[in-house]
């Protein structure tokens, strides 16, 4: 034994407040690897936070882990157990060997006196014979055990003749001496476990020591065994309900177990270390540990094989086949309606081969048929009766409903008669369920038509919902030629059977072997190494059966060899008719007994024994003959021995013999007749053989039940007393099945007179101690099997060879039987007790909601109290209430726990309810058992005092063996992948390039958990826990280590995704290395996220050295980490790559297409790493947005501006059509959505101004376009005020108001003609006379028009063009609202009264009168009235010959003055429009260009130049058709001077907002009224200074949208901070570097506000001939 090394604060997380610690190195050995392993002993221990945020230890139980670990994991997780060198430093015992050490000859003398004393005890053992141990002989024994104690002296007591001493005195008569020998062994086994185990190991293993051992010595080597076993495997199986299981056999299942565990232990010590491995033949070692493992998986096969016999696991009524879990990821959550992964339409059009059960004539007896049936028999499934029983005839079918152990033992509801009868299990066949049933019939149909011929898809297709196909899922593709013969694993479980059977069985069997082997010579070695053929297999299987005893015979029936080859082998012709014949022969004579019988005359009626065992055929004949041995008189004790032999073999009749004793009452004859029996067994020896203990339960129910008869209960008290006087194992059994109080009740009964009562009640009294003991050993033997099968597990998969353990599926299969059971209603609580009216309290629990108990006391007294099963944990407790009952109903309901029903003092839940309600959940996944729970009603609705409860339900799970396994199981998988996580996280940390290998080595660890669990878990359940733990043991803390940034502060992973993304062009050629390092990389990151994250993640731990500690890495809920991590990561290799880009591009005249581009390529780099999924989009744009955060502003302005710009060409560029205008759609589209990037960062407010911009220009000059909603549409969240999106609505705006214009002039137009046509009436009336009158009318209204006119300008010339004859032009007039438009005040205005010709200028009046009197409505005089200021923007289309001019309203206004006159100059021009020199050169420009009508004359004499006409003659132009003279787009710059000024207003605004926050302190403000402030001292001062908003120009305009952009600035800078728990709290967190510029109020002595502006431009049309003087000369006329 190796000396401990203990590091306490080296700890690794398995569960809520438990961790391990790496305690002891136990062993070294040669890996299969070639390198060397060691055994660690990890302790687990249980921590508790304390208030500081540390931990504390917790006192628990002392459990271990033991763990073979590989050098690298010592280095990774326990680096202080090794060297400075790097090897492990195995602890000295140098200072241990001198504390007890011993002088040499001191030693020698002693050794001496032990030999002599051992020879003197042998010498007087043999003088004393049989009778009384001499006193001499205690003592020589006494002295032995003082020299025991001495450790040095144990390899003394190695000597054979003290195993003979210690079995002749554990087997002496005397008590004296039995207890002396359990004194020395106890002296022997105190130096260490190991020894204890050994000297156990050895007593057990000599022959015949049970016939040499009785009760009292055996129990004392019990006794040692469990103390020795007890710290080993500590586990806890409280709640469960063990069987009783007798001292004879838990003294098997220890030899069992000793063995087992000693071949374990040889084969981890048959490894030597590296450097001594070559000191013998290799050859010699292979052979010797492939001995070992078989010896070893024998061994293990017939300890589980007695471990489920015993514990009574194979009388389940039902089971799970090994293949009853579809097949699918274990590591990803499985949905509720989840099949084999068809489509729908696939799923219903597939047929597969219905399920195929055997009939009775395959079985060469009932009673193996009756086993089959039990085992296979599942409720719901069809039978057929087979045999005509009572009321049930042959031939009818019915739905199996449940089994008990009564007689007869299966349930079935017939539908010939609609109720439910008792039959036997071998008069039934299976039908299977229902669909079976019919899928027979479709099967058959499909068959015979052909389409069975055809390829079916296979159950293991799943469609491919990710990117890639998971490698892991389906198993590894089975070799042809390894398809042919059986695995390793297939045929050791093969062997084991056969090595079950007798001699000439045994000889027999091993003969066909040779025969079809090539006659070769077979022994042991041979036998293990032989690769056996299928068909040879399936020979063997059926020639098992009838060679094989009843309990190997239900191994046989249940392991997976027999169950996968068999169905098979039946389905063909088999290989040996004859012995199938022979199994057939047996019944037919009995099926024409029965005919005969049938038509017989009625026969004397039959015995009641007779009518208990008939239907088991020869089995229940053997019943009846023993009966009638035991009847006559002088009994031949051969014929019973040997019919004893024969139900030893089949013992079910015997079972149920014993179990007819619980049947009811009435049948008293029949209880008799087997009580009478069983005494007259008794007295035979081998009948104590029989498995009395697997029926002592109706011995005790028949005790119990107040209406046994009187003379039945007499005869079972004799039977019981006898048994237990013989058999004192079964005084145990008693015991633990509750019998002296049974006994007792019964003496109450009987008045103190049943005869021997009272001696067996006192003799299951003094077998408590052992009950006790028994219990124990039961757990341990459990535990310490559990503990094995997790270590071969563990090796399994470490080493990733096979499993070659018979009935380690069966097995596994018992302990998580169970994790999808839940348990309802009467099976979870024992009695349910109410308050008040307890006739009415079975109302609660009849299933029938128009029933209730109703209650009868004072307010708040009502209370229903449950008293619950022992290890129940309530999962859901429900009342059923119903809102008719009114006031009755409850309104306020409590539940409290308690442990017993004077301590109901704990509150578990409160629960308001509602009138409407139904069923209310009071208690939901109960992690405690509470033994009482109390429901109280406090309140009712409407003020009620008595209640009514219409039900109570109460669904808790099934006290089985899967929780403790699966925490066992969990424990250990977590274990064993953290520490394989930290070594491989190590490797990484020491080179980034074995990154690659981590997809590999996950895929095969994941590989094997999924074959393991497809291979040994019998349900979704059971694989889904084993598939989480393995994840977030080893998935989470690798995702953790390698996104972790190390010193130069980028992480390994975030290291490899910079490399794929760099290496993307050259992986485009699938030959290069760059394709394969790129492979790797997609194969590593989807492995990586094909898990969906699980809800929910615990806090992380607090104040823990990250290098030491490894409670961050596996915490609850660690899914959600793996995703935050990996986005984490890759937006920090994106942000990488922007900013690389962004540095090396941004001035580039290319730079958006560009950008597109790479952004592109980083989605689908994105998409081919990780698959569609959101998450990784959005730290796609997160990386993207950091990078443009990064930027200076200017910077940023010029990028936001170059995109502005970009998407104006592309939208301008759509229009021409064609291919190239579909061109630059998908361009558009493209950049589109790489701008939608900019939502919710300050630089979308940049991008908004400039797009503004834009946009204006283009609606005015271009006009609306669907394309710019459409645009609006898609990065509408890029526009934080929303301005573009006003700029449309302000034009429909327009739209409107031009519509009633054009309604209100056709008003105005009616009501002249109508005025008219007065007036020429009245002139007609009045006649010539009246003529003068007329006139002077007419003149007085002229004279009150002119009036008229000069008190109002705007109506001047209103009515020029009112009666105009000709085509009237088509004016549009746009009115725009400067609050969204980029229109600032100083732009140039327009005066109608001088630029614009009469039939123009009439329009714009009648429309600012119009505009005018709309202002002046009531419902708007609310706020200041708004007035027109008009503007040159806009458009028109002019006709010039066949010429169509599109211009501007500048353009147009210099077009037409020019139709009266010949010439002009310009600078005549510019002082009548009062226009910019810049504005007028550009629109002359465009129209004196070769495309223009317009010529610029130079002359001295004339400034700027004069313009004219240009003649036809002249110069060549187009004569027809569009030309387009519009000034051209255009563009800012942000390095300009309204750049710099955006740049001013940030920094103003940011400095506002820093020291606002200042003056608050850490409380912070809100930010809605930080933004409200921050306003308000924009526009009131004293900061910003006034001459610096003075020059900001433009810019100096400041809104709430600004502001918040500069909040999303500072936060993004870490300058502004957020509270955690009020994210709408913001506070100051750092000082940062901001001048604060001194600027002065935006509006220094302002009165009052300034009316608001309003802007508008105009659209010109003509439908006519174009106006033109009477001259030829060529003239414009205005078209739009």
């Amino acid at each position: 034994m190796v000396g401990e090394l203990r590091y306490r604060e080296f700890r690794v997380p398995l569960g809520p407040g438990l961790h391990a610690y790496p305690d002891e190195l136990i062993r070294q050995r040669v890996g299969h690897d070639g390198h060397p392993e060691y055994q660690m002993r990890w302790l687990v221990l249980r921590r508790a936070e304390d208030a500081e945020g540390g931990s504390s230890q917790v006192d628990c139980k002392a459990e271990h882990i033991l763990l073979w670990m590989s050098t690298d994991e010592i280095y990774a997780n326990c680096h202080k157990m090794l060297g400075e060198d790097g090897q492990v430093v195995w602890p000295s015992r140098e200072a241990a060997r001198e504390a007890g050490a011993l002088d040499k000859s001191v030693l020698e003398e002693m050794e001496t006196d032990v030999k002599s004393l051992i020879q003197r005890a042998l010498r007087q053992l043999e003088e004393c014979g049989g009778t009384a141990p001499p006193a001499p002989l205690l003592h020589t024994v006494h002295v032995l055990s003082a020299y025991a104690s001495i450790e040095p002296l144990t390899g003394v007591f190695e000597d054979p003749r003290v195993l003979d001493l210690l079995l002749h005195m554990l087997s002496s008569p005397d008590y004296q001496m039995r207890w002396s020998s359990g004194q020395m062994i106890q002296a022997l086994a105190c130096h260490d476990a190991g020894t204890r185990t050994q000297i156990l190991l050895s007593l057990s293993q000599q022959e015949a020591i049970e016939k040499h051992l009785d009760f009292d010595s055996r129990c004392a080597l019990l006794a040692l065994f469990a103390q020795a076993t007890l710290s080993e495997h500590p586990m806890s199986f409280e709640g469960i309900q063990l069987p009783q299981i007798p001292g004879r056999l838990l003294f098997s299942l220890v030899k069992r177990y000793l063995h087992a565990t000693s071949l374990l232990d040889q084969l981890n010590d048959s490894a030597t270390e590296p450097g001594a491995r070559n000191s013998s033949a290799p050859e010699e070692l292979s052979r010797k540990r492939g001995r070992l493992e078989l010896d070893f998986s024998m061994a293990m096969g017939t300890l589980i094989s007695e471990l489920v016999q015993a514990m009574r696991w194979d009388w389940a009524s039902s089971r799970q086949g090994p293949l009853a879990r579809s097949f699918g990821s274990i590591f990803q959550p499985r949905p509720a309606d989840a099949g084999l992964g068809l489509p729908p339409a696939q799923a219903q059009a597939s047929l597969r081969r219905p399920a195929r059960f055997r009939p009775r004539s395959e079985f060469a007896s009932g009673n193996t048929y009756a086993l089959y049936v039990r085992d296979t028999l599942q409720p719901g499934m069809r039978v057929r009766m087979l045999d005509d029983f009572e009321e049930v005839s042959a031939g009818e079918e019915g739905k199996f409903q449940q089994s008990n152990n009564g007689v007869p033992p299966v349930q079935v509801l017939w539908e010939s008669t609609g109720y439910t009868y008792w039959v036997h299990w071998h008069m039934l066949e299976i039908l299977g369920f229902e669909e079976d049933v019919a899928e027979a019939d479709e099967y058959r149909g499909a068959a015979g038509s052909g389409v069975r011929g055809g390829a079916l898809p296979s159950c293991r297709w799943k469609p491919m919902a990710e990117l890639y196909a998971l490698p892991y899922v389906p198993p590894a593709a089975e070799d042809a030629e390894e398809s042919e013969h059986l695995t390793q694993a297939e045929w050791w479980e093969l062997l084991f059977f056969i090595k079950k059977l007798d001699g000439p069985d045994h000889q027999e069997v091993l003969q066909i072997l040779q025969e079809n082997l090539d006659g070769e010579v077979l022994d042991d070695e041979i036998l293990a190494e032989l690769a056996v053929p299928v068909e040879l297999a399936q020979d063997l299987l059926l020639a098992l059966p009838e060679r094989l005893d009843d309990s190997a015979l239900r191994d046989l029936l249940n392991c997976r060899v027999y169950r996968k080859y068999v169905p098979e082998a039946l389905a063909g012709q088999p290989a040996y008719p004859s012995l199938l014949e022979a199994q057939a022969q047996p019944q037919e004579p009995a099926d024409a007994a029965g005919v005969e019988e049938k038509d017989a005359a009625p026969q004397p009626p039959r015995s009641p024994l007779r009518r208990l065992v008939e239907g088991y055929g020869p089995a229940g004949k053997i019943v009846l003959d023993l009966e009638q041995a035991l009847r006559a008189e002088g009994t031949q004790e051969s014929e019973v021995k040997s019919l004893l032999l024969l139900l030893r073999q089949q013992p079910q009749p015997f079972l149920v013999l014993m179990q007819s004793l619980d049947t009811p009452a009435a049948n008293r004859a029949l209880h008799l007749a087997v009580l009478r029996v069983l005494r007259r067994l008794v007295d035979f020896p081998d009948a104590l053989l029989l498995p009395w203990h697997e029926a002592m339960d109706a011995c005790v129910a028949c005790l119990r039940s107040p209406d046994t008869d009187r003379e039945v209960l007499q005869e079972l008290v004799l039977f019981l007393h006898r048994l237990a006087s013989v058999s004192r194992d079964h005084a145990v059994v008693l015991n633990q099945l509750g019998a002296r109080d049974a006994l007792s009740k019964a003496l109450e009964r009987q008045l103190g007179k049943l005869d021997q009562a009272q001696e067996l009640r006192d003799m299951v009294f003094k077998s408590e101690k052992h009950a006790h003991l028994y219990r124990k050993l039961t757990t341990n033997i459990l535990g310490g099997c559990i503990q094995m099968v997790l270590g071969q597990i563990e090796d399994h998969r470490r080493t990733h060879q096979p499993i070659n353990i018979p009935f380690f599926d069966v097995f596994l299969r018992y302990l998580c039987q169970g994790s999808s059971v839940d348990v309802k209603e009467d099976r979870c609580w024992e009695k349910v007790e109410v308050s008040s009216n307890p006739l009415w309290a079975s109302k609660l629990t009849d299933r029938n909601p128009k029933t209730y108990w109703e209650s009868n006391g004072s307010t708040g007294s009502h209370h229903i109290t449950v008293h619950m099963r022992q290890g129940v944990l309530v999962r859901q407790l429900t009342l059923l209430v119903a809102g008719e009952d009114s006031s009755y109903m409850p309104a306020r309901v409590v539940v409290f726990g308690g442990d017993s029903t004077s301590s109901v003092n704990t509150e578990l839940s409160a629960v308001n309810v509602m009138p409407s309600a139904r069923r209310v959940v009071l208690l939901e996944n109960l992690n405690r058992f509470w033994p009482v729970l109390q429901i109280r009603i406090k309140r009712c609705q409407q003020g009620g005092i008595d209640t009514r409860i219409r039900g109570l339900e109460v669904l808790g799970p099934k006290p089985t063996f899967w929780p403790v396994f699966r925490e066992q199981l969990c424990r250990h998988t977590r274990l064993f992948y953290l520490v394989r996580a930290q070594a491989w996280s190590q490797d990484v940390a020491e080179d980034r390039k074995r990154l690659l290998h981590l997809s590999s080595r996950l895929n095969g660890a994941l590989r094997h958990e999924q074959n393991f669990a497809d291979h040994f878990l019998p349900d979704h359940e059971a694989a889904q826990a084993l598939g989480k733990t393995c994840w977030e043991a080893l998935v989470s803390p690798l995702v953790q280590n390698i996104t972790s940034p190390d010193e130069d502060g980028t992480s390994p992973l975030g290291w490899l995704l910079d490399q794929y993304l760099g290496c993307l062009e050259a992986a485009h050629n699938p030959q290069s290395r760059a394709a394969a390092f790129s492979s790797k990389v997609r194969r590593l990151t989807h492995l990586l996220v094909h898990v969906e994250p699980c809800a929910g993640a615990a806090p992380r731990p607090k104040d823990r050295n990250r290098s030491h500690d490894w409670g961050s890495l596996a915490a609850p809920g660690l899914p959600t980490s793996i995703t935050k991590n990996l986005t984490g990561c890759w937006a920090a290799a994106v942000e990488e790559q922007v900013n690389s880009f962004l540095t090396s591009h941004w001035r580039d005249e290319d730079f958006v297409p560009r950008f597109c581009e790479h952004f592109h390529s980083l989605q689908r780099s994105s998409s081919e790493l990780f698959g569609p999924r959101a998450a990784f989009l959005l730290a796609l744009q997160s990386g993207c947005a950091g990078a443009l955060l990064k930027l200076p502003f200017l910077q940023a302005a010029h990028v936001s501006e170059q995109f502005a710009r970009h998407i104006d060409q592309r939208i301008q560029g759509s229009r021409m059509g064609g291919a190239r205008g579909m061109e630059m759609l998908a361009h558009l589209q493209r950049c589109l959505e790489t701008v939608l990037i900019f939502s919710g960062l300050d630089i979308a407010t940049t991008f908004e101004h400039y797009y503004q911009h834009y946009m204006a220009d283009r609606l005015l000059s271009r006009g609306f376009n669907w394309l710019e909603g459409a645009v609006l549409e898609q990065i509408g969240s890029c526009f934080p005020s929303r301005l573009p999106q006003q700029m449309l609505r302000s034009l429909s705006a327009s739209e409107r108001l031009q519509r009633q214009f054009h309604l209100f002039q056709l008003q105005r137009l009616d009501q002249e003609l109508l005025k008219l046509e007065d007036i020429e009436k009245k002139i007609q009336a009045s006649g010539k006379e009246h003529e003068r009158a007329g006139e002077e009318d007419a003149k007085e209204a002229g004279a009150v028009a002119a009036a008229d006119v000069t008190e109002e300008d705007e109506d001047e010339d209103e009515n020029d063009d009112l009666y105009y004859e000709g085509a009237m032009p088509e004016v549009s007039v746009l009115v725009l609202a400067p609050r969204c438009w980029p229109i600032a005040s100083v732009c140039h205005t327009l005066n109608p009264r001088t630029c614009l010709p009469p039939y123009l200028r009439g329009t714009v009046n009648r429309y600012s009168n119009f505009y005018n009197k709309s202002q002046s409505s009531p419902a708007l005089e609310q706020g200041p009235q708004r007035r027109l200021q008009w503007t040159w923007l806009g458009r028109a289309e002019l006709q010039f010959g066949d010429q169509t001019l599109h211009v501007s309203t500048v353009q147009m206004w210099l077009l037409l003055y020019l139709n009266d006159l010949k010439a002009v100059s310009v600078e005549s021009l510019r002082a009548l429009s009062g226009l910019s020199a810049d504005i007028l050169n550009q629109a002359i420009g465009l129209l004196t260009s070769s495309r223009g009508p317009l010529d610029l004359h130079e002359q001295k004499d004339v400034p700027g130049g004069v313009l004219k006409v240009r003649e036809d003659s002249e110069e060549p132009r187009p004569r027809r058709g569009s030309v387009w003279l519009l000034p051209p787009q255009t563009y800012l710059k942000a390095e300009d001077k309204e750049g710099r000024n955006l740049e001013k207003r940030r920094n103003l605004l940011t400095c506002l907002i820093v020291q606002i926050l200042k003056a608050h302190g850490d409380e912070g403000l809100h930010i809605g009224q930080l933004v409200c402030l921050v306003l308000e001292a924009w526009q009131k001062g004293p900061c910003p200074p006034r001459g610096l908003v003075s020059g900001l120009g433009r810019g100096s305009a400041c809104s709430s949208t600004d502001v918040l952009s500069c909040i999303l600035h500072l936060l993004g800078k870490g300058t502004v901070r957020r509270r955690d728990d009020r994210p709408q709290m913001l506070s100051y967190a750092v000082p940062v570097a901001v001048t604060e510029p001194h600027t002065e109020s935006l509006n220094p002595g302002a009165s009052g506000p300034n009316p608001p502006l309003t802007f508008h431009t105009l659209q010109i049309r003509s439908r006519g001939v174009p106006y033109a003087s009477c001259s030829d000369t060529q003239s414009f006329s205005t078209f739009r």
